[in-house]
């Protein structure tokens, strides 16, 4: 699995005939004959079809309309002169020349000019043309409104824009405004805002409305060009690269080297199986918890190596769970059915225990300000606390389970947990509203998406179902293939904008699959256990973490790394191939 792709078969020359090899290709006569024998080549197919000539290998462009989108583009980017040469030489122009008058009569705010030149463009839908007379009249007024002349732009409200009847709303928004004058800058025209750049940018919204056959909308060539990019990037199903990495001058595809797949690193320090662990917002340190009642804090170094930080012990139990702090500057962890421990990263450092006599904690969430925590509680309860340990809220009742995974989103709107056997809670905290995700299986954790819109749900019938939470609960997609009968395995969201989902497994394996498609796209062996729980780095799509019963934590990279480091008890050594 992860190997390379076939290469790119060589491409092909065309050959030149013998009796033409006697042309030295420095001669500037050959040089131009093949020049425009290219040219013409590359011209063509040209096809005629009623509606004009179209261009293409399937026909589908019509050449006019792309020679004026090409010479939109030209002036877009500054080539005036070369903008100009186009239309002289290709015969077709950008703008009907009364197109052309008009938006000069509006750069020029010649507003009446500009409203008789409207009329005789030809706009077939009579509503458009009074929406666009509106906008135009509304400049008019602004500018006078101004410039100080009150009585101008009154005449202007009453003669010219209330008889056009639409938009009653905002004639009442321009009227208030000459009896406020500094409502001008609400309406969309401050001091600063006159002359030929004001009213270049009120050019581009007039656009906007009018039909595309008219005026060529702004940016259309880079508009399409991005679309293409991005369909040829969502029909990539390894895509894990940066935009930067796209190119126009070859489709894009990436190949499945571009997933974790190698083994980079193996750590060794914990003594027993690990149970949970996780990157850092920034990518720069991972946290692992363990049964053997610690936890540890590695660093990712700037070259990718993965090296220990600190131990953390004083857990009375197995480590169930950590969890960040949104700068990263503290770590939580918790107990099984025990305390929570806030924990400086810099120091490694306990900063705090958080526990409630005769009720164990067995979940841990911050909220997004830093200011306080979250846990679920064996007595079934959500308790928020500040950083001092006093109680703020309480949700008592059903809100969780003993094994549970706890998350909070981003506003620190909704408490998410896992509130019973087959059901998920969203606690909206200020609407005082609960809504449920209902499955039919047995829920063994969950994973909330980075933009807090989507949960991934493991199941006990090793199933992983991803749910959208934005608006309406709804079930998105399953993805299935991993091996689950008796452990809490974890799954996560990883990659290039979360692009795939990844997860443990009983078989040893960790399992990634397409979070578009579903399909499985990788099974990467190598652990000797359980693989309880994945991370994905949030900031190196080619970085994911895997923690086992085995003992151990795999680091995993692209397949295309020469040398493999290995680490053991805080020391390196290189290996040849996988690990």
């Amino acid at each position: 699995m992860g190997g390379r792709e076939d290469a790119e078969p060589p491409s092909k020359r065309a050959k030149v005939p013998s009796e033409d090899l006697e042309n030295s290709p420095y001669n500037s006569s050959y040089t131009n004959s093949i020049s425009g024998s290219l040219g013409d080549s590359m011209a063509r197919p040209l096809y005629s079809q009623g509606d004009g000539e179209r261009i293409g290998s399937k026909g589908l462009i019509k050449k006019h309309e792309f020679v004026r989108i090409l010479t939109r583009a030209l002036y877009s980017l500054g080539y005036d002169r070369t903008g100009d040469l186009l239309q002289e030489e290709s015969g077709i122009q950008l703008h009907p020349s009364a197109v052309s008058l008009f938006m000069q009569q509006v750069l020029d705010g010649k507003w009446d000019e500009s409203l008789a030149t409207l009329h005789t463009m030809g706009l077939a839908d009579e509503s458009v043309a009074k929406s666009a007379s509106f906008l135009i009249l509304e400049q008019k007024f602004l500018e006078l409104l101004k410039d100080g002349k009150l009585m101008d732009a009154l005449g202007t409200l009453r003669n010219e824009i209330v008889p056009l009847s639409i938009n009653k709303g905002r004639v009442h928004e321009l009227a208030a405004s000459i009896i406020s004058p500094c409502q001008t800058v609400v309406l969309g025209l401050s001091s600063q805002d006159a002359g030929e750049n004001s009213r270049s940018r009120f050019l581009e919204n007039l656009q906007k409305l009018l039909p595309a056959a008219v005026m060529i909308p702004e940016r259309r060539l880079e508009h399409l060009v991005e679309q293409a990019l991005d369909m040829q990037r969502l029909n990539c199903v390894f895509h894990n690269t940066l935009d930067s990495e796209l190119s126009l001058l070859s489709d894009h595809q990436c190949g499945r080297n571009q997933i974790p797949s190698q083994t980079s690193q193996v750590l060794h320090v914990h003594e027993d199986e690990v149970w949970f662990l996780q990157f850092s917002h920034d990518g720069r340190y991972l946290a692992s918890s363990s049964k053997d009642r610690s936890a540890v804090i590695w660093e990712v170094k700037d070259n990718g190596q993965v090296v220990l930080k600190h131990s953390l012990t004083g857990h009375q139990k197995p480590v169930l769970t950590v969890s960040w702090s949104s700068d990263d500057c503290q770590l939580l962890t918790c107990g099984l059915e025990e305390v929570i421990r806030r924990w400086d990263v810099s120091s490694g450092e306990c900063l705090y225990v958080y526990e409630r006599p005769g009720v164990g904690l067995v979940s841990c969430g911050w909220f997004p300000d830093g200011k306080g925590i979250v846990s679920g509680m064996t007595d079934k309860s959500i308790c928020l606390w500040d950083l001092d340990g006093r109680e703020l809220e309480c949700w008592k009742g059903q809100r969780t389970v003993n094994i549970s995974d706890m998350a909070i989103t981003d506003d620190g709107k909704r408490i998410i947990s896992i509130c019973k056997e087959t059901a998920i809670l969203l606690l909206d905290r200020e609407a005082k509203f609960e809504r449920l995700i209902e499955e039919e299986q047995v829920i063994t954790s969950f994973s909330l998406s980075k933009d807090n819109k989507f949960l991934l749900v493991t199941l006990i019938n090793q199933e992983i179902h991803l749910w959208s939470i934005e608006e309406e609960v709804k079930l998105v997609s399953k993805y299935k293939g991993h091996k689950r009968t008796r452990f809490v395995i974890r799954s996560c969201f990883g990659g290039f904008e979360q692009a795939f989902i990844a997860s443990g497994s009983e078989d040893s394996q960790v399992y990634i699959w397409h979070r578009g498609t579903g399909e499985l796209l990788s099974a990467l062996p190598g652990h000797s256990g359980a693989v309880n729980c994945v991370s994905w780095n949030p900031i190196n799509p080619h970085m994911l973490a895997s923690a086992s019963d085995d003992h151990t934590i795999r680091i995993w990279g692209l397949d295309d790394l020469k040398s493999v480091a290995t680490h053991s008890n805080g020391f390196f050594h290189k290996s040849n191939g996988r690990i």
